[in-house]
C-alpha cells in the first residue's frame, strides 16, 4: 500500500496466507482428474430400446395384408416398410421377413373416412382420414412380452382437397407414428 503525506512516502507490501500453500504436483491434479472422469460415467440411449442383444439377435415383420373395406392399394407395402425401417435404424436386430427372436405381424382392419367440423353451409368443413392395424407381437426370448394389439392413428384435411390429393402424405404420417407406437411397445417399452 502507497501512502503519500507531503514528501514522505511509505511501501506496505502485506503477504496473504494463501500465498503460503503448497501447490499440488501436476501428477495428482491430472491423476484426481481421471478417477473422477471414469468413476462418473452416465450413459444415455436415445434410441429407447431396451433389447438384450445377447439374447435377441433378429425380428420378424411380416406384411400386413390390407383386410380393411375401403382399401388404399399402397398402404399394406408402405405400413410393413415403415415398421421394418424403424428397427433398422434404431436397433441392431437383424429384420428378417419370417423366423425371428421376436415376430411382429398382423393386419390393417381400417381405412375410414369420417366427416367431422361441419361449416355454415351444413358440409362438412374437416375430413379425418383414420387407419386401423392389429398388431400380433410375440417374443420367443422372453414369452411373457408378447402381446396382440390394435393400433389407431388419424389425420384430418380440409374437406375442400380431394382424398387422392393428400392421401400419400397422410398415410406417411400415421405410417410413422403407428411404427413408433409399435417399436415402442415391442422394444422400448415406454
Amino acid at each position: 500500500m502507497k501512502r503519500l503525506a507531503g514528501k514522505i512516502s511509505i511501501n506496505v507490501r502485506r503477504r496473504s496466507p494463501l500465498l503460503n500453500v503448497r501447490r499440488p504436483s501436476p501428477l495428482i491434479v491430472l491423476f484426481a482428474l481421471c478417477f473422477s472422469l471414469s468413476s462418473c460415467i452416465i450413459s444415455y440411449k436415445f434410441n429407447g430400446a431396451s433389447i438384450d442383444y445377447s439374447k435377441v439377435k433378429s425380428i420378424s415383420i411380416a406384411d400386413f395384408p390390407n383386410n380393411a373395406t375401403l382399401v388404399y392399394p399402397q398402404l399394406s407395402v408402405d405400413l410393413s416398410q415403415g415398421i421394418r425401417d424403424i428397427y433398422q435404424r434404431q436397433t441392431r436386430l437383424e429384420v428378417l421377413n419370417k423366423g425371428g427372436d421376436m415376430e411382429v405381424e398382423g393386419e390393417i382392419t381400417g381405412y375410414t373416412i369420417t366427416p367431422m367440423a361441419i361449416a355454415a353451409d351444413s358440409y362438412s368443413a374437416e375430413t379425418k382420414l383414420t387407419i386401423t392395424i392389429k398388431v400380433h407381437f410375440t417374443n420367443n426370448s422372453a414369452p411373457e412380452e408378447s402381446f396382440d394389439k390394435t393400433y389407431t392413428a388419424y389425420q384430418t384435411f380440409d374437406s375442400s382437397q380431394m382424398l387422392t390429393d393428400v392421401q400419400e402424405e397422410l398415410c406417411a404420417i400415421m405410417i410413422t407414428e403407428l411404427a413408433e407406437n409399435i417399436y415402442n411397445d415391442t422394444v422400448a417399452r415406454w
